[in-house]
């Protein structure tokens, strides 16, 4: 089991003398109530319900991380779904509605008032069987965030993130992906106000923005995949009790079928489908066997592997992802530009065959003794 508490050093690499952290979750020791750790990085605050919406914390939270190259340690409880918020320049506004619940950041709400604010996150549950965590550009991406996990016997785990200009050159290929397929990739560059780049979004995002963005972009590699499936089989490694499923497509039906002998069968999916995977077929349920599913099959979507993956998924050579015309170009990116390859690019990256390891930028251990944050990138 781990120790109650976890220790968690806080890096500032960047230029700026005025980076702050907030540090959020659910408290699992105190049965899931919200927790934010105040702003001496030792006082747990367990916010009560407001008797209205958005209204202010009622203690500090926003934590200094002093000058560029020096570090703080701060100490909290077991929880999960645990964020820490990074920013520049400026702390984060956080509010709270009744419940309470609370009002976290945005960067697809143009009146949200840390939109602004140049900030981001990475993501993290701490539980009495270990600590996981990992960097998330599932959303966005901002300044580069690296990770060091340091063990109870001294061994190292790390996910060294964005180089200092990986935001930069995201945004440089994202535009030049447009200028090469007339898509909307250059949308996703969100600048300031002075015009630099500020943050790039996720299709997912981008197209909460703007509900015309990537309109139909998928959807004549879905055709092609559903007309090969009508006369190939695809196989599923489920990686769990269900072992592998195989299934075909119904070009009449429109549907993709699995696992004859007790089926679970998938419509047609849409651009925003894949990018969101969570919408039309990719809506999970009460089936064990359809939400193992969904995961490979999403992953293998945005990747575009299904026509180049021997019929079976997840796909083992990881050379093919990414390759066709049409793919997930802000994935592609994410993972050129990661200084290790790695990096959480679409909700269901950490899709991997077995033996073939992770690429999504995770750490774990079920004995750490800290987690080390490092703002601004690795030295």
């Amino acid at each position: 089991m781990t120790p109650e508490t976890l220790e968690i050093e806080l890096t500032n690499h960047t230029s700026s003398s005025t980076v702050y952290a907030t540090i959020s979750g659910l408290a699992i020791d105190r049965s899931n109530s919200w927790f934010l750790l105040q702003s001496d990085g030792k006082t747990p605050y367990y916010p009560s319900s407001p008797s209205k919406i958005l209204q202010p914390l009622s203690e500090d939270c926003s934590i200094p991380l002093g000058q560029p190259g020096t570090s703080i340690t701060v100490t909290i409880p077991r929880i999960a779904g645990g964020r820490i918020y990074l920013s520049i320049d400026k702390p984060l506004v956080f509010l709270l509605n009744p419940g309470p619940a609370l009002v976290e950041p945005s960067v697809t709400n143009p009146t949200d008032k840390n939109y602004e604010t140049n900030w981001g996150f990475m993501e993290f549950t701490y539980n009495s069987d270990q600590l996981y965590a990992n960097i998330s550009y599932v959303d966005f991406i901002a300044f580069p965030i690296a990770l060091t996990l340091i063990t109870s016997t001294g061994d190292e785990k790390t996910v060294l993130g964005l180089p200092k200009d990986g935001l930069e050159v995201i945004a440089q290929g994202l535009r030049e992906q447009s200028e090469k397929d007339g898509q909307g990739w250059k949308e996703l560059v969100v600048n300031d106000k002075e015009g630099k780049v500020l943050r790039v979004l996720s299709p997912n995002q981008g197209i909460v923005l703007n509900r015309s963005l990537f309109k139909g972009y998928f959807e004549e590699y879905i055709d092609e995949v559903w007309s090969h499936f009508s006369s190939h089989e695809l196989k599923i490694d489920t990686q769990c009790a269900f072992g592998i499923v195989s299934g075909t497509t119904c070009p009449t039906a429109q549907t993709f079928t699995f696992n004859p002998s007790k089926p679970e069968s998938f419509k047609k999916p849409t651009t925003a489908d894949i990018f969101n995977a969570s919408s039309g077929p990719f809506q999970t349920g009460p089936s064990p066997l359809r939400n193992a599913i969904i995961p490979r099959l999403n992953a293998a979507f945005n990747r575009t592997v299904l026509l180049n993956c021997d019929c079976e998924i997840p796909a083992r050579d990881r050379t093919g992802f990414y390759t066709k015309e049409v793919t997930n170009h802000y994935a592609r990116l994410v993972h050129e530009v990661n200084i290790d390859g790695k990096g959480y690019a679409h909700p269901y990256d950490d899709v991997a065959a077995s033996g073939c390891g992770d690429h999504s930028g995770f750490v774990n251990d079920g004995a750490p003794r800290k987690l080390i944050v490092i703002v601004g990138g690795s030295a």
